[in-house]
């Protein structure tokens, strides 16, 4: 089966996408659960042990506090509490922390750190999954056992006001609710005030058991501005300033015999490391306490602890401990109570989701405090005061404590219990592909673009239905014998068996290929045409530089300042040109060109071929007919331009590094981006917004028909007063201006424009299919495409990122006319630039491996509710906008600066390769470090970046391979 380049290519793209998804199933394991959901109603409590002794405390011990106000802060670090801020901006709550007034501890959450995560972890005491990053986007109602859902069935009274996150999550439980949005996070003022303007009235009222604030300015601050802003201090008075309103209220009411309790909790700051970066302030106002230094506890523990201070049954999927210092004022027989419920509700938790639990110590240390609690119990009836019934608490005390923090481990480490059936299913899948593409690169890479695939010889068949035996057996195996549970093995026969024949299949194709190749290579060793082969610099510095980046993966610091490495990476390029530059035009290229591992794709189309034997021979044959060298054609200030465009570039990226501060160790430092976005210095933003869009004008235009170039300019203004409606840049004639809007009319009617452009462009290009002489035609609407995209990335970047899409195209303006073009770079070369390029931009726009720099904001422009799929697109796009440019400017650059007929097919293959090889290797270096200590923090993120990116892939793919259509069709 013959296929061109381009289509091979993205069919194996696709068929990784697949492994990957299976991989990625069986890396995030499912989460501990509990047998019993919460909809089939309570259960009775566990009664209290006895020895021989008949007690009847079978019931829920009575609530510590009659009425629990919850204050939570977003993005409220430890050390603004604790620390010298703290001192500074929260006097009040320092105040009351030190002279004991409350239960201070810092409680860290497990990554990820986003809103709905955190809020259900809060509520739940369970550990949530990276499945609910996606889930955060649109929350939905949670039907899992939670603090919420106990106290709507104990007929308490909730009333909430903050983040709508918690309206979605619980839909039917508030009696009273107001949510405010949080993923406008240019508004840090209003979003906060709609919650304290609820709070004179409700604390008068006494119609309520739980009240829930939840306050987003504090995380909106460090979106904008980062940690440091003079803004975070204001922000921190102000919820001082609420702190104390809440405490004085409730403490009226002391007289009363009513407990309070006030907690702070927050669900990912924007900090420097990956310790602050998930410690988070927890402090229970409680009269009295005594002044300690804060604990270190976890999140998932405030479950356990509201549940048991308001006399409900804990939730059943809650994998925390009670938080003891909470109720250590009260009498030995209530402490021993609690911890006994907390244990009965772990220990059944640890039956339900591990096989072997009676063996786990947890579990052992709980039957001994059970039966050491009996023995108390029978002593305590017989005798209520003596001084071995004291010392015996005690140490059944500290028996229940041992036994929470063990159980309580175990059943966090299950959560880290990989599914490895269906990650080694997907890591064969994904290496078959990867090796296949290796084996097919001569082919490929071939002046004919096309290689043939066998599928139909004899020895292919017998191997094919061995291995699907094989596999079969494995699989039934492997699915009869699982103590845990396996994805791979729920799957349906049907959809299972479909991925065994694919791997099997390809299987096969890859030995085909190895034989062939090994047979074609005894022959032309037998008749060499060429005895030595060489390789360019440029090719030298891509192969080492794709190997040093793929082997920077296996290290955690290197994942953790990737964007360091493509920094590096894009300046030696530079470097690299720049020789390459000098050496054209005072040296001449009168050289015979060197015959090696690359493809010969020269600007004007004279050679396209493998620089190996007959290639070689075609080369040497037309030696006489070569296009001349840029000496001979660049004259003047070409020729200087030329020269300097290298250095220019290089200007251009350190610029671009100073912008946007990215990464773990200096994410902290400030950044032009930062001096941009404060409030002090809007002004020199709206001057650098506007004249960004004006350089992306002036270079998008010039490839454009008369319509899209006013439909652009229409669009780039629309932006402008997008921004400037939602309060990020001012016009010069309102300087003031205080009217902040979400900006919908104007986000939409850029889209318009957007939507208008790449209409254009694709009629354009159908046209070109229909009409096959006109290939300016097709030019044009490549560039249109190119432009419309354009146009949305600068909608949906922030107003500080603005410059990083006129600098993107600047660059592409002078690597096309001052480089590609006079160099006559083949297109293998020049994918691998545009590509590593994209990757530099990705970080430019100040992403990172953190899922916390994603900016969900821009899955929001122009949408006044959410909407899934444009919410994800738009997300996605805003994300990846700096890969996906650039790989749309390469098919336009091939298709209109080159006339050989194989130029989009070897560069689709070349991109699917050099993505391919990073990807295949870091799910192999993730199996392996699994059980690395920064594996959720650092390696586990970085992967789903990694399968998100191999699906923006596919789709450049489908595009490249739909562009090489048209080219045939033309043909």
């Amino acid at each position: 089966m013959r296929l061109g380049s381009g289509t091979f290519a993205t069919c194996c793209v696709a068929i990784e996408v697949l492994g990957i998804a299976v991989f990625l199933r069986g890396f995030f394991p499912a989460p501990v659960r509990s047998s019993a959901r919460a909809e089939h109603g309570a259960e009775l409590p566990a009664p209290e042990p006895s020895a021989g002794a008949s007690s009847n405390w079978t019931t829920l011990p009575s609530p510590l506090f009659s009425k629990v106000v919850i204050v939570l802060i977003d993005a409220l670090r430890d050390d603004f509490v604790f620390g010298s801020k703290g001192v500074k901006f929260m006097p009040y709550t320092t105040y009351l922390v030190e002279k004991g007034a409350s239960h201070s501890f810092v409680a860290e959450a497990k990554p990820p750190t986003v809103t709905m995560p955190r809020i259900k972890a809060l509520m739940t005491g369970s550990l949530p999954g990276f499945v609910d990053v996606i889930r955060n986007l649109n929350s939905p109602a949670l039907l899992e056992d939670s603090v919420i859902r106990q106290a709507k069935t104990a007929g308490k009274r909730i009333i909430f006001y903050g983040d709508e996150t918690w309206v979605k999550l619980f839909p039917k439980h508030f009696v009273e609710y107001d949510g405010t949005t949080s993923f406008f996070v240019s508004d840090y003022t209003e979003v906060d005030n709609n919650v304290t303007r609820h709070l004179d009235k409700v604390l008068k009222r006494g119609d309520w058991d739980m009240l829930i604030l939840h306050y987003l300015g504090l995380d909106h601050i460090g979106h904008i501005s980062g940690p440091n802003s003079p803004l975070i201090g204001h922000k921190l008075s102000e919820m001082d300033s609420v702190l104390m309103k809440i405490h004085t209220s409730l403490q009226s009411k002391v007289r009363l015999a009513i407990a309070h309790c006030v907690v702070m909790w927050f669900h990912g700051p924007h900090a420097t490391g990956s310790t602050v970066s998930v410690s988070t302030a927890l402090t229970v106002f409680q009269q009295p306490c005594d002044i300690r230094h804060p604990k270190h506890v976890q999140q998932t523990d405030v479950a356990a602890t509201l549940a048991i201070a308001l006399g409900l049954p804990i939730p059943k999927d809650s994998v925390g401990s009670l938080l003891f210092p909470v109720v250590e004022g009260r009498p030995m027989r209530e402490q021993l109570r609690f911890l006994h419920l907390n244990t009965v509700q772990l220990s059944k938790l640890l039956q339900e989701n591990v096989p072997s639990y009676e063996k786990d110590p947890g579990f052992e240390q709980f039957k001994m405090s059970e039966r050491l609690h009996g023995n108390w119990i029978r002593l305590y009836l017989e005798e209520k005061h003596s001084e071995v019934l004291f010392n015996l608490g005690s140490k059944v005390l500290r028996q229940y404590l041992a036994a929470l923090k063990t159980l309580s481990l175990s059943l966090s480490t299950q959560v880290a219990q990989y599914d490895m059936y269906s990650m080694m299913v997907g890591t064969v899948v994904v290496l078959e592909v990867l090796t296949l593409l290796l084996l097919s690169v001569p082919q490929a890479l071939h002046r004919k673009a096309e290689l043939e695939v066998p599928l139909s010889s004899p020895g292919f068949s017998l191997l094919f239905y061995l291995v699907i035996l094989v596999l079969s057996a494995v699989h039934v195996i492997v699915c009869t014998s699982a103590e845990s549970s396996c994805y791979f093995c729920g799957l349906s026969w049907l959809a299972a068996g479909g991925v065994m024949v694919l791997a099997s299949a390809l299987l096969c194709v890859v030995v085909s290929v190895l034989t062939n190749m090994l047979v074609g290579g005894n022959a032309s060793r037998k008749n060499p045409v060429h005895p030595s082969s060489r390789w360019s610099e440029l090719d030298l510095l891509i192969l080492l530089g794709t190997a040093g980046h793929v082997l920077s993966l296996g290290a955690s610091s290197f994942v953790e300042e990737e964007h360091q490495t493509w920094y590096f990476l894009v300046n030696t390029l530079c470097l690299a040109l720049s020789q390459e530059t000098y050496r054209n035009c005072f040296l001449g290229d009168d050289s015979e060109p060197p015959c090696g591992l690359r493809v010969e794709q020269g600007l004007d189309g004279a050679t396209a071929a493998w620089r190996d034997g007959p290639a070689c021979d075609a080369l040497e044959r037309d030696k006489g007919h070569r296009s001349p060298s840029a000496s001979q054609v660049l004259r003047g200030h070409e020729k200087w331009m030329v020269l300097a465009s290298p250095w220019l570039i290089l200007a251009c990226c350190r610029l671009l590094r100073s912008l946007n501060q990215t990464g773990v160790q200096w994410a902290h430092r400030p950044d032009l981006g930062h001096w941009l976005t404060s409030s002090d210095h809007k002004a020199e933003l709206s001057v650098l917004a506007a004249i960004s869009l004006l350089v992306v004008f002036v270079l998008v235009q010039r490839g454009c028909s008369s319509v899209s170039k006013a439909a652009l300019a229409l669009g780039l203004l629309g932006v402008y007063c997008y921004r400037a409606a939602i309060g990020s840049v001012r016009f010069p004639w309102r300087p003031d201006s205080k009217d902040i809007s979400k900006g919908i009319i104007e986000a939409r009617f850029v889209y318009v424009f957007v939507l208008g452009i790449l209409f254009t462009g694709t009629k354009d290009l159908l046209k070109s299919q229909v009409i096959a002489a006109d290939f300016q035609l097709k030019t044009v609407g490549l560039w249109e495409i190119h432009s419309g995209l354009v146009l949305l990335a600068a909608l949906l970047f922030r107003p500080h990122n603005l410059p990083v899409l006129a600098f993107s195209l600047l660059i592409q303006t002078l690597m096309t006319k001052f480089i590609w073009k006079p160099l006559r770079h083949d297109a293998a070369e020049i994918t691998v630039m545009h590509y590593w390029f994209g990757q530099a931009f990705f970080y430019f726009q100040g992403n990172s491996n953190n899922i916390a720099t994603v900016d969900i904001s821009a899955g929001f422009v122009g949408l006044d509710t959410y909407v899934e799929i444009p919410a994800v697109l738009l997300t996605a796009f805003g994300t990846y906008a700096g890969p996906v440019l650039w790989a749309s400017h390469l098919v336009h650059f091939l298709s209109s600066e080159t006339r050989s007929s194989s130029a989009l097919s070897h560069a689709c293959f070349c991109y699917a390769l050099i993505c391919s090889i990073p990807v295949s290797t870091y799910i192999v270096l993730v199996t392996s470090l699994r059980y690395h200590l920064f594996i959720w923090s650092v390696f586990s993120p970085k992967l789903l970046y990694e399968g998100m990116h191999l699906l923006i892939t596919a789709a450049v793919c489908v595009f490249f391979t739909a562009m090489d259509q048209t080219r045939l069709t033309q043909s």
